[in-house]
């Protein structure tokens, strides 16, 4: 499937789920505490998305997904099915993705959250996992390459002495959850994809506190560091414009 350039017309459409799946976020925030868990975080934005945002929650029954948003907690590394069983704690750092449909068109973010007083450690994992989202955004422009986007996050990573996830990467997106190109969060300046505008597609970059093997759980979604050691994770929905990048899942106090 060849990637697509959106219309002004689904650009617009794409500004509109951007924005809810980012206000999902910014209303979620004040819960993310110890004591609840991530089975009620689940029903909180399910009920906000569907009720309020009058949208669809894009991972409810995505390819048997059997929840509305992914908790990712401590070691998970991305998909975390929620739980009543998971009751976050205080020290723990959980990574919540939303993605919201609306009219047809795709929105898709996450951010980290710490709880309670966390380790230093974790904290300096959180910060560089951001570090490396925004500066891979950085590259977004015409004429970039998406190899100039990995070069960048892998670079900021492991000269923190983190380690990046390859076996999962950013995606276009945009009528359809996943789309061309791959965005992978490693690689050389200078190759691969050329940028244009109007492409749309995510950067998600999962950093890793030791190396960056993972395993599946038997549940077939959870994926979690096979060392056991935290890991991080950051991601926005950007629009290639003609000047450079247009952050469409952008929260309140971030600035592109």
């Amino acid at each position: 499937m060849p990637v697509t350039i959106k219309t002004p017309e689904e650009i617009e459409k794409m500004r509109i789920a951007g924005k809810l799946a980012a206000d999902v976020l910014e209303m979620i925030a004040p819960h993310v505490q110890a004591g609840i868990s991530t089975l009620e975080l689940d029903t909180i934005c399910h009920d906000f998305i569907v009720d309020v945002q009058q949208a669809i929650p894009a991972c409810l029954n995505y390819r048997g997904f059997p929840k509305s948003i992914c908790t990712s907690v401590n070691q998970v590394i991305c998909h975390g099915i929620p739980s009543a069983n998971k009751v976050l704690k205080n020290g723990d750092i959980v990574n919540l993705d939303i993605t919201v449909i609306k009219d047809g068109y795709f929105g898709d973010t996450s951010m980290m959250f710490g709880i309670g007083k966390t380790p230093s450690h974790a904290d300096r994992l959180i910060k560089v996992a951001q570090e490396c989202l925004y500066l891979g955004i950085e590259q977004v422009k015409p004429g970039n390459r998406l190899g100039d986007i990995g070069h960048v996050v892998q670079k900021h990573a492991e000269g923190m002495h983190y380690s990046v996830v390859r076996e999962y990467c950013g995606h276009g997106i945009g009528s359809e959850f996943h789309e061309e190109p791959q965005v992978l969060h490693y690689g050389k300046p200078g190759t691969g994809l050329v940028l244009e505008e109007g492409m749309t597609f995510t950067i998600e970059p999962m950093v890793n506190a030791g190396k960056q093997h993972t395993k599946l759980k038997p549940d077939g979604w959870t994926v979690e560091t096979r060392d056991g050691r935290l890991s991080a994770q950051w991601e926005h929905t950007l629009l290639v414009t003609a000047t450079g990048v247009d952050v469409l899942t952008a929260r309140p106090g971030e600035s592109f």
